[in-house]
């Protein structure tokens, strides 16, 4: 049988761990959104970082971009990269610059549907990217669980805009908000119960 120490002495001695002896506060949003309508509404006060928040809409054109708009000027003026992966439009740069964008930021991928997915993959797990847009036209479960995986590799804001039809459907994205008619509705939030009412567009600007 081993000697009996002391616990003041195995302290000392640093052969036990010691706990903090307080809690720790709980810690805030790395990135709100930019309006603090939604922002008041989401868990954290903002988008989850390192994660992929999905964007549901019926086309584009829903007020996506200028959801988007403040969180991805903010990073792009501490001169990190923002990449779109397959826009459905070729970005307009005047309107970007206007939101408050740094454009020499901002890269754009074109690519097929097909490698639209593995390219956003590879952008969210660099490392090198501090938010990437995509706009997967077909993407099951297992594919959105490799851009979720890939966002918390890359520590990468990663943004899926998507049908909204596929709203009946389970998505590993800690995040979803949908677009429709002039309001965005929390469907989905880590760590927090989604709002019952949909809040207006023009209200979280």
């Amino acid at each position: 049988m081993g000697a009996v120490l002391a616990l003041d002495q195995l302290l000392e001695t640093r052969q036990v761990w010691r706990g903090r002896s307080q809690a720790v506060p709980a810690a805030t949003a790395q990135h709100p959104t930019g309006h603090p309508a939604l922002d008041a509404r989401l868990p954290g006060g903002g988008w989850p970082p390192a994660a992929l928040s999905e964007v549901l809409l019926a086309a584009p054109g829903q007020g996506e971009l200028a959801l988007v708009w403040p969180t991805l000027a903010r990073l792009s003026h501490l001169q990190q990269t923002v990449v779109l992966i397959a826009p459905p439009y070729l970005p307009h740069a005047p309107a970007w610059a206007g939101a408050g964008l740094a454009l020499g930021q901002v890269q754009v991928v074109q690519a097929s549907p097909r490698d639209a997915l593995w390219a956003a993959e590879q952008c969210l797990r660099s490392a090198a990217c501090a938010a990437v847009l995509c706009w997967p036209q077909q993407a099951d479960d297992r594919a959105l669980r490799r851009l979720q995986v890939a966002a918390e590799t890359g520590q990468c804001l990663g943004f899926a805009f998507r049908d909204l039809r596929q709203a009946r459907n389970s998505s590993p994205a800690p995040l979803r908000l949908q677009l429709e008619n002039g309001q965005v509705r929390v469907l989905k939030c880590r760590g927090g119960m989604a709002p019952a009412q949909p809040l207006p567009l023009s209200l979280a600007h």
